[in-house]
């Protein structure tokens, strides 16, 4: 045996620990280039975007159907769907916290996203495409600015209704704590409200994102009377090849959405889902947590970690004590007699308020006797007409929201409870949903045409793939928020897998079961602008219902019977919303609450 001076293994053993250094010190700086690489490729897609935005507007786009242009359509694709996610969440958190909390506004408010909720995609555009256009008759961005705002309506309600049900959800001992330590009302909402919430309104995100994709055919390409609306992207390329029955360009397109669903799974969603697993509200932490390679890259990025210690967290709390001291300031002067100034504001306030509530009643009535005038045109028979189709279409919404409830809810659930299990079920979910139906309709119309069916039972199955998904992700985030001590104690009382599910599983799911079927029914409603009236190979297919009296009105641009149906669908809604959902959503906050 050979031994090694001992001066050698010295060396060597410098050199081991030095070449550790060098790692140690080198991998913060790669991770650092690869956020860096990030922000460069975000600022020069912004370039990118305004570059062909706030350009001349295009009045005939020719849709290409080689496989050389869906990466540029992709990307504009993407691009649409992104803000209009961010208009989403915006609204969604602001409207779902003034519900919430202004008691008088509540009951308003949610009747009015009942009715939203309620009204197809396909209702707006005439009204949106139309008034942005107007604001910039000559740019590209008025057609585009039309589409995000038609996107936004097919991914809003969902996620409004998730906050505002998780709002008035928490449990009493948070809200308690807060009032104790005088929170601020933006410290409540940052500290208390937007975490509590973040779960559901994650997976929520997830199924309104998939939801667009659903509506992106619809809202890159329509036709409105004579004017043909049409814009480069993946739904546009889709919705063509359908069309003209490319199965080539079909199959190219719908390579490219998976592989951008995908994509967006593992670089976005996925490390948001990892990040919201901290605020389970749960006495016992759970041993199983979900990992993102990316989330670890962004926490462990030197510059990143130096922007949150030396800029974001004095900028924080800076802002926390301006706060903290102008509640005080606002609570002594409070106490003090109000002055003759103060007196002379608040009633320029209140005159003004009511001026303002004047204008917008006003407007109501004037928009509102217009709206009559044009119901006037539409004949006995139309109206009948749209009455057979709207039992049609209530029919076969509720039996696709049966046969979705029937798999989603134990599929949901075994997601939930199963970290490793979500590791591969999430993606391909996520995967599932966001191809849109209306790319794969085409051959399961074909298919049920063979088997002797027709769009009578393909509108149920399209119905179906569009709005099974607002289910299995609620549901998935409501067994993501059952506390793990609550399953170890059902594990350790030796419940049998009935008294599980029974004391544990829906209960805790309730809540988020309900606003899953809430927004599945609209949805539903929503499909069938879709699913009863469908292009193929150059020929209208339909079927008796309302959705087929929506469609067939704004081809042709027969806006009485558009607003009549329209109407008609949205007090359907409503009230099926005031007879079942609603006593089940007041049942949810009082017996189903967490910290009762």
């Amino acid at each position: 045996m050979i031994r090694l001076p001992e001066s050698f293994s010295s060396l060597r053993g410098r050199e081991t620990l030095a070449r550790s250094q060098v790692l140690q010190r080198s991998w913060p700086v790669v991770m650092d280039l690869c956020v860096a690489g990030i922000g460069l490729a975000c600022f020069y897609g912004v370039v990118v975007i305004a570059q062909y935005w706030f350009g001349h507007a295009e009045p005939a786009i020719v849709i290409s159907q080689s496989p050389r242009a869906l990466p540029l359509y992709a990307f504009y694709s993407l691009v649409r769907i992104f803000l209009a996610y961010l208009l989403s969440l915006v609204f969604a958190v602001g409207y779902g916290y003034v519900a919430a909390y202004n008691k008088r506004l509540e009951a308003l408010m949610i009747a009015a996203l009942d009715i939203l909720q309620s009204i197809p995609v396909l209702s707006f555009l005439p009204g949106v495409m139309l008034a942005m256009v107007a604001l910039f008759p000559t740019r590209q961005i008025g057609v585009e600015m039309g589409a995000i705002v038609l996107i936004f309506t097919g991914q809003v309600w969902n996620m409004a209704f998730s906050f505002y049900s998780s709002i008035k959800s928490i449990p009493r001992e948070l809200s308690e704590a807060a009032s104790i330590y005088q929170f601020s009302r933006w410290q409540r909402l940052v500290q208390l409200e937007l975490p509590y919430s973040a779960i559901g309104l994650v997976w929520n995100s997830m199924v309104s994102v998939a939801g667009g994709w659903f509506f992106l055919m619809a809202c890159e390409m329509f036709v409105l009377g004579s004017r043909d609306f049409r814009l480069p992207g993946l739904g546009s390329f889709l919705q063509t090849a359908a069309g003209t029955g490319n199965t080539a360009a079909i199959v190219w397109g719908l390579v490219t959405m998976i592989t951008i669903i995908v994509a967006t799974d593992q670089l976005i969603w996925r490390p948001i889902i990892a990040w919201s697993d901290k605020f389970k509200f749960e006495q016992v932490e759970s041993t199983k947590h979900v990992r993102s390679p990316l989330l670890h890259l962004l926490q462990h990025s030197r510059g990143l970690r130096t922007l949150r210690h030396h800029t974001i967290r004095p900028l924080s709390e800076a802002v926390y004590k301006r706060l903290a001291e102008d509640r005080k300031a606002r609570s002594e002067h409070a106490a003090s007699a109000p002055t003759d100034a103060e007196n002379h504001v608040a009633g320029l306030k209140t005159i003004l308020r009511v001026a303002f509530v004047v204008v917008a009643a006003a407007a109501v009535l004037y928009a509102a006797w217009h709206a009559i005038g044009l119901l006037h045109q539409v004949s006995g028979s139309q109206f009948g007409e749209i009455m057979k189709g709207a039992l049609a279409t209530f029919l076969r919404v509720n039996i696709s929201l049966v046969l979705a409830a029937a798999w989603t809810i134990p599929v949901g659930v075994a997601i939930g409870f199963h970290p490793r299990l979500a590791r591969i079920a999430q993606p391909l979910a996520q995967i599932a949903a966001s191809v849109p139906a209306t790319a794969l309709f085409p051959v399961i119309l074909i298919a049920l045409v063979q088997m002797g069916g027709g769009l009578g039972i393909g509108s149920i199955a399209l119905m179906l793939l569009g709005t099974q998904w607002y289910i299995l992700f609620n549901v998935i985030a409501g067994a993501m928020a059952i506390p793990y001590d609550m399953r170890e104690v059902a594990t350790l009382f030796k419940f049998t897998r009935v008294q599980r599910w029974k004391t544990v599983i829906l209960p805790g799911i309730f809540p988020f079961l309900i606003t899953g079927l809430v927004t599945a029914s609209g949805g539903a409603w929503n499909a069938s602008i879709i699913a009863e009236y469908f292009h193929l190979k150059g020929q209208t297919m339909q079927t008796v219902g309302l959705g087929a009296v929506i469609s067939a009105a704004t081809d042709s641009g027969q806006f009485q019977i558009l607003l009549l149906a329209t109407i008609v669908m949205a007090l359907m809604v409503v009230t099926i919303n005031r007879l079942v959902w609603r006593p089940l959503y007041r049942l949810s906050e009082s017996r189903y609450k967490l910290g009762g």
